[in-house]
C-alpha cells in the first residue's frame, strides 16, 4: 500500500537514468521564447497595488502552423439538363468574395485565440494535382473548405498521419455542396462504415468559427505536448502500484522527452549557488523585491524564501541548459530540503508564474495532462490532491501552485511552510471564488481519462496542503465517486473539457465528460 506520509515524500517506481528520443511530434523552443519563459515576464497591466510579476506570462510553445484551401469548381450552364450541383459559388467572382470572406474570419480567428496560431494564404484548389503539393508541405494542420468539385480534389489534400479540419457552409455565406454529401459521400464513399483515411465525422464543421477554433486549440496543445522535452530531477516516476509504468506509457504513448538529472548532480549544483556570492546576492534582492508584493503575506521565515530563488536559479540553469520548457521533481521533501534548506513548492510556483511548466512528484500518470492542459488553455495549472467527492463539492490541494492561474495577474497569497514538514516556503494561493475551472482525472494506465467542469466555492485552510479550494462538481457526482481513477489531478481556469476531449480522441484515449450534459458533446 502507498503511503501518503508526505505530499512530496514517495519516489513512486522510477526508470533507469537516461534520456529518451521523441520520434514524433515535439517542441522547438526557441531562445528569444526560452528567455522570455524562464525569466522575467512580459511587461503589461497590473493590479495598482501589485509590486511584481505583472503582465502575461509567454506560452511555451511553437505556433499551430494551418493551410486554409479552398475547394470548388465553377459550373458551365448546358441546356436542357442538369448542369449545376449544390452550392453558392457560381462564378469567379463568388470564388474572390469567398476567399476574401475566409481570410477576414480566419483573421478573426487568429486575433481572438490564446494560443500562438498561423494561418498560411487561402489556396485554390480546382483539381487533384493542384491539392498533391499542399498535402506534401510542412503545415501542422489542413483546413479544406468544401464548397464544390468532387472526391478526387478533397483527398488530394489529406495527409493521413497529419490532422485534418473540412469546413462546410450552411448559413455563414454561400452555401457548401459538401454541407450535403460530406457524410455519404466523402467519408462513406456511397457505403458503410466510413472508409476515408485521415478525417472524421468529429473533424468537420459546420458554420461555426468557435468550432474550427477549439479544434485547433486542441491540436495546438498535441502539437506542443506529443514529443515535448521535460527534465525529471531524481528521475522520473509515477505513483503507487498502478503508476509503476507511468514513465514508459508517456515515452511510447505521448512520446515525452525525459532528462533525467541526478540528485547527486543537482547536489552539486546547490553548492556551487550557495558559494557564489553573486548569486547569493542576487537572490536576497530578487526576494526581497518579491517580498513587497502587497497581495502576499509571509508567514515563513524570509530565509526559506531568498533560498528558493536561489534554487530557483538553479532550476533555470537546468532548464536553459536542456532548452526544455518544463521541469519536474521527484522525492522533493525527503532529498531537496537537506541540500536547498528550504522546500522546492515556490521554486515550482515561480516558474510556473513565468510560463514555463514546473510540477511535484515526477509523477508522469499525470504530467501529460498538465502539458496538455496547461497548451489547450494557454495558462499554468494546478497539480493536485483529490480528496473524495460529495453533495457536488470536492476539495484539491497541494502545497505548490501557481499564482498567476489566468496566465495574466497573480492572485494574494499566503507563503507558509511546507504542511508536512512544517519547513521551507511554500504558497497557499488564493484562488478566484466564482472562477470556472476545468478538471482533469487521468487514469494509471493512460487509457481512460475523466473531467469536469466546476467553480471555485472556498480557499479553506484545513490542516492539508497549503494550497486548497473547494470545487463545485457540474455534473453526476456520484458518477465520479464510482469512477474515479489514478490518483493525481490537474486543474486549470477556464472550461477546456471540448479541446481535452477532442485532443485524447485523437490520441485514442477514452474521455468520459461528467459535464457532457451541459455542453456540447466533444
Amino acid at each position: 500500500m502507498h503511503d501518503h506520509s508526505g505530499c512530496c515524500g514517495c519516489a513512486g517506481h522510477s526508470m533507469g537514468r537516461r534520456t529518451f528520443l521523441a520520434s514524433v511530434g515535439g517542441t522547438a523552443l526557441g531562445a528569444a521564447a526560452f528567455a522570455g519563459a524562464a525569466g522575467a515576464t512580459e511587461s503589461g497591466a497590473c493590479d495598482k497595488n501589485q509590486k511584481s510579476g505583472c503582465g502575461k506570462a509567454p506560452a511555451p510553445g511553437t505556433p499551430l502552423v494551418v493551410q486554409p484551401a479552398l475547394v470548388y469548381s465553377i459550373p458551365t450552364r448546358r441546356e436542357a439538363t442538369s448542369w449545376r450541383g449544390w452550392g453558392g459559388l457560381h462564378t469567379q467572382s463568388d470564388v474572390d468574395q469567398e476567399i476574401n470572406r475566409i481570410e477576414a474570419e480566419l483573421r478573426a480567428l487568429a486575433e481572438k485565440a490564446e494560443f500562438p496560431i498561423t494561418f498560411r494564404p487561402v489556396a485554390r484548389v480546382t483539381k487533384p494535382e493542384e491539392g498533391t503539393p499542399l498535402r506534401d508541405g510542412d503545415a501542422d494542420v489542413m483546413l479544406i473548405y468544401a464548397a464544390s468539385a468532387g472526391n478526387a480534389e478533397i483527398e488530394a489534400l489529406i495527409k493521413p498521419e497529419r490532422p485534418n479540419l473540412m469546413f462546410v457552409r450552411h448559413k455563414s455565406g454561400p452555401v457548401y455542396l459538401y454541407y450535403e454529401i460530406a457524410h455519404p459521400v466523402f467519408l462513406r464513399k456511397w457505403k458503410e462504415p466510413h472508409s476515408q483515411p485521415g478525417i472524421g465525422v468529429h473533424d468537420i464543421v459546420v458554420d461555426s468559427q468557435d468550432e474550427i477554433e477549439m479544434r485547433l486549440r486542441a491540436l495546438y496543445g498535441l502539437r506542443n505536448t506529443v514529443g515535448s522535452k521535460i527534465i525529471a530531477i531524481g528521475d522520473a516516476a509515477g505513483w503507487g502500484a498502478g503508476g509503476k509504468d507511468a514513465p514508459k506509457i508517456a515515452v511510447d504513448q505521448w512520446k515525452l522527452d525525459i532528462i533525467n538529472e541526478p540528485y547527486d548532480d543537482l547536489g552539486k549544483r546547490i553548492v556551487s549557488a550557495k558559494a557564489d556570492a553573486a548569486r547569493v546576492k542576487r537572490a536576497e534582492a530578487e526576494a526581497a523585491e518579491y517580498l513587497k508584493d502587497r497581495k502576499l503575506k509571509l508567514q515563513t521565515g524570509a530565509e526559506y524564501v531568498q533560498r528558493a530563488f536561489l534554487l530557483h536559479q538553479v532550476f533555470q540553469d537546468l532548464m536553459e541548459e536542456h532548452k526544455a520548457p518544463a521541469i519536474t521533481i521527484n522525492n522533493c521533501m525527503s532529498t531537496i530540503m537537506p541540500m536547498s534548506e528550504t522546500t522546492a513548492c515556490l521554486v515550482l510556483t515561480l516558474l510556473n508564474d513565468a510560463g514555463v511548466m514546473a510540477f511535484c512528484e515526477s509523477d508522469f500518470v499525470v504530467i501529460p495532462s498538465g502539458i496538455l492542459l496547461r497548451h489547450i488553455a494557454s495558462k499554468p495549472v494546478f497539480l493536485n490532491d483529490p480528496t473524495y467527492p460529495h453533495d457536488g463539492v470536492i476539495t484539491l490541494a497541494h502545497c505548490t501552485a501557481p499564482r498567476r492561474m489566468d496566465g495574466k495577474r497573480l492572485e494574494k497569497v499566503r507563503m507558509l511552510t511546507h504542511f508536512e514538514s512544517d519547513y521551507g516556503a511554500a504558497p497557499k494561493v488564493e484562488m478566484k471564488v466564482g472562477q470556472t475551472v476545468t478538471v482533469i482525472d487521468p487514469d494509471f494506465a493512460s487509457q481512460k481519462w475523466i473531467g469536469f467542469r466546476g467553480k471555485i466555492l472556498d480557499n479553506p485552510f484545513l490542516d492539508i496542503c497549503r494550497s486548497q479550494v473547494d470545487v463545485s462538481i457540474e455534473g453526476d457526482w456520484t458518477k465520479l465517486m464510482e469512477d474515479m481513477v489514478g490518483f493525481h489531478w490537474m486543474m486549470s481556469y477556464g472550461d477546456y473539457l471540448q479541446e481535452t476531449g477532442y485532443a485524447l480522441r485523437r490520441m485514442g484515449i477514452q474521455w468520459e465528460n461528467l459535464t457532457a450534459s451541459n455542453v456540447a458533446r466533444t
